[in-house]
């Protein structure tokens, strides 16, 4: 039998304000590192292409159907959300692999939030694993047999609540075996570690067991490490080398990776394994299985004892997420981690510090404070109001509107105090690295609720903690600094939230009422005035949390004195008469064009115009800030446009002559050319002859292209015509514009990623095509040049129409 298990997992990235994740430039040309990480993994193993012999795709398959899988709960939110043909199609295929696996699905459960349980205390812990249950149960419609622990961290105590929960199984790494026996003698591991061809059971101090399979450690690092997805048939025969005749029982070789080896890590490694199962199922060598299915025709019958807090990514057991043990990504020699630590200790000390105080005030609210935590789950899921209703009914009856705010409040402080410590805050580098500052977030929040449900000023103890943790970079100094840095900028709080409102309503027309993150704003009252560059909003709004239900009446006002100027004030709503009279004033003041007046105004009765352009959440305010360069950067491109249009036979003649272009001239050509090619690969359908002249001006003035942003262009825009082209198949205009849009892109210099229309050819040609080959076939004239337009963009796309 032959098993391949892929552990699928991103980090919560989302902003623990807004519960959304904001822009990371870092992802260029994606606007973040899931939707560039779904484009190059999660999404082509839903959809990996299999070729023939000549290269062509002749078949589409989803890898999750017939391999071994678990989706870390978070991400699968995020999916459900952002991905959501990709989330159905994990789903699927857990549905499919049922049919398959004869009854057993292949989808695994996680902990919730990628928390290394050996480092959790004990209600950490099973809250961890029974969200993940509860989570898993939600999406996948069945209850979990198995479940991943994050790093397969492990201890006996989590196992025993795994088991206690109903988890039948986990997979672990060979090493983290101690011993076995069959009969009474045990037999120390070493080297390699474990066999792992065949399924464990460990003994639980309880009573209970659970069943351990420890993943084939050489094949797994030759996956991940040594090159071996450049081939399907080498992936192959890699797995099938892992079997031997000197073994008496059913074989089950099976490796376990990052599930981003397959096509994140190693491009195209999507295809290598889509490949190599193919022909495992196909072949006569072995037969392809799940861990659930295995277990059940094949019940462990050799006892193993694990080794206690190791892990399959630290040599030094789990030391990785605690101290400076030498495990890193080897990027920067010099550094070093001995900010883990104290990092550790102060996240320890805050959720120790809250703990007994959510649970004294939470008394207050809930029959059980731990219990109602625990169910909390059910509405993280689904926050309707008929799940909060429900939950409230269960653990809260007969609460007041704010009693229920304080309530939520509790229970959020709980939740990000769990996110806090998810795993990758440790794994990588430096302090001030975004996975770390992200867990820092969540920190923050949950000081932030801290002082609002029980004054407590926690901040200033755990930045004294945190001090201790220094950067490997200099100008990010210490933990304190890191947080000042990256963490107090992202606060939000709710006059914050009516100062975007404020700000970003000078940009955009809102329907009324609107969704801003997580917020809902309801506008009581908005005057907004232009005089020339200048403009002036004053209103007042109600902002409600989704998450909390917390809600508050604001007033606010804004000017815009025309670029990137912009200030702008917020209070509580005061009374109608005190607001009124403020916005008579200042739009009378605004319509004299007397701006200071009017700022004196707004000064007088805001106290003090503390936001500005800077208020804005991050991807508003890139938003806004290109329609504000919009007018400077067009007066600068035209100009620079003009030298190069000027100049162009000039810079042609020293081209010619081997002369280099003066950085002025050089300067210009870029921006026009770039420019240009821009238009032309935005163009519905692609403008083909005008790619080709910009091309040539490339390679004339040497200009060196963005190759990964003009790809991105061109692959938005083919995505845009294939969606078109699937939804109206018959319309002949969609197909024409999709086949000569495709057919450009052959003459690029550089990749762009195609799947995403294959994928939808892929559709087209499975549910549409035949009908039309049909009357085709009876000389239809209408259908025969709707094939001969459909094969043609079939080789353009590299598919196999027969």
């Amino acid at each position: 039998y032959v098993c391949v298990h892929g552990h699928f997992y991103q980090p919560p990235r989302e902003n623990p304000w807004l519960e959304e994740i904001e822009l990371q430039d870092s992802a260029y040309p994606y606007h973040d590192w899931n939707e560039r990480i779904t484009a190059e993994s999660y999404g082509t193993n839903a959809r990996s292409r299999l070729l023939d012999g000549e290269g062509r795709i002749h078949k589409i398959v989803n890898n999750y159907e017939r391999m071994s899988f678990n989706v870390g709960p978070t991400l699968l939110k995020w999916l459900q959300d952002k991905a959501p043909e990709v989330y159905a199609a994990i789903l699927d295929a857990d549905q499919n692999s049922i049919k398959r696996f004869s009854g057993h699905g292949s989808a695994m459960a996680q902990a919730y939030n990628h928390m290394i349980m050996p480092l959790a205390n004990s209600r950490d812990k099973y809250t961890q694993i029974l969200w993940g249950i509860r989570d898993f149960e939600q999406r996948y419609g069945r209850p979990p047999v198995g479940m991943w622990l994050p790093e397969t961290a492990v201890d006996l105590e989590s196992l025993h609540m795994m088991a206690g929960l109903g988890i039948e199984f986990t997979v672990l790494a060979p090493g983290q075996a101690k011993h076995f026996r069959k009969g009474r003698a045990w037999e120390d591991v070493d080297g390699e570690g474990i066999d792992p061809t065949r399924a464990y059971y460990q003994k639980l101090p309880s009573g209970r067991r659970i069943n351990l399979f420890f993943y084939d450690g050489p094949i797994s690092r030759a996956v991940a490490f040594e090159g071996v997805l450049d081939s399907g048939d080498a992936f192959r025969e890699r797995l099938l080398s892992g079997f031997s005749d000197a073994r008496e029982w059913p074989q089950l070789v099976h490796i376990a990776t990052d599930g981003e080896s397959y096509g994140h890590h190693h491009r195209f490694g999507d295809m290598a394994l889509g490949l190599a199962l193919e022909q495992i199922d196909e072949g006569d060598q072995a037969r392809l299985t799940n861990y659930a299915e295995y277990l059940t025709n094949h019940p462990a019958e050799v006892e193993v004892e694990i080794r206690e807090n190791t892990s399959w990514s630290c040599a030094h057991g789990i030391e990785r997420w605690r101290s400076n043990c030498g495990c890193n990504t080897g990027g920067h020699p010099d550094w070093n981690q001995e900010w883990r630590a104290p990092l550790r200790e102060s996240l320890d000390w805050l959720r120790d510090a809250v703990g007994p105080q959510y649970e004294a005030k939470a008394r207050e609210f809930f029959t059980d404070p731990w219990d109602a935590r625990n169910d909390y789950i059910n509405v993280i899921l689904d926050r309707s109001d008929e799940r909060l209703q429900k939950f409230f009914a269960k653990h809260a009856p007969a609460l007041s509107g704010e009693q229920r705010t304080t309530a939520l409040e509790l229970l959020e402080l709980q939740r990000h105090a769990l996110l806090m410590f998810t795993s990758c805050g440790w794994f990588f580098d430096d302090l001030s690295g975004i996975e770390t500052t992200q867990v820092l977030q969540y920190a923050g929040r949950v000081i932030q609720l801290a002082q609002k449900l029980f004054g407590d000023h926690l901040e200033e103890q755990f930045l004294e903690r945190l001090a201790a943790a220094r950067s490997n970079i200099p100008e990010n100094g210490d933990g304190r600094q890191v947080y000042d840095k990256f963490v107090r900028p992202a606060v939000v709080d709710l006059p914050k939230v009516a100062a975007h409102f404020a700000v970003s309503s000078l940009f955009e027309d809102y329907t009324n009422p609107c969704r801003i993150y997580c917020y809902t704003a309801d506008v009581q009252d908005y005057q907004r005035k232009t005089a020339g560059a200048a403009q002036l909003a004053v209103g007042r709004v109600k902002l409600t949390s989704l998450i909390t239900l917390e809600s508050a009446e604001l007033t606010f006002g804004v000017v815009h004195f025309g670029d990137h100027n912009i200030i702008a004030g917020v209070k509580p709503h005061e009374g109608q008469e005190s607001f009124a009279q403020m916005e008579a004033e200042a739009l009378a003041a605004f319509d004299r064009a007397d701006l200071p007046e009017t700022i004196r105004l707004l000064d007088r009765h805001f106290g003090e115009l503390t936001y500005s352009l800077g208020s804005l959440f991050k991807d508003e305010q890139r938003k806004v800030l290109e329609t504000v360069l919009a007018g400077s950067l067009a007066e600068a491109e035209g100009a620079f446009r003009g030298v190069f249009e000027h100049h162009a036979p000039l810079m042609r003649f020293l081209t010619e002559i081997s002369q280099p272009l003066p950085p002025a001239f050089q300067s210009a050509a870029e921006l026009a050319v770039t420019d240009r090619l821009r238009t032309a690969l935005a163009a519905e359908p692609i403008e083909r002859e005008k790619v080709r002249s910009a091309l040539d001006d490339v390679k004339a003035w040497k200009i060196e292209l963005d190759s990964s942003g003009m790809a991105f262009i061109t692959q938005t825009t083919l995505e845009r015509l294939g969606r078109r082209f699937e939804a109206t198949p018959n319309d002949m205009e969609a197909l024409r514009t999709l086949e000569e849009s495709v057919g450009a892109v052959k003459e690029l210099p550089f990749q762009v990623d195609l799947s995403d229309v294959q994928n939808r050819y892929w559709h087209v040609l499975q549910t549409h095509f035949p009908a039309i080959q049909r009357r085709a076939n009876s000389r239809d004239e209408e259908a025969l040049a709707w094939v001969e337009a459909f094969r043609t963009l079939g080789v353009n796309l590299s598919m196999r129409v027969d």
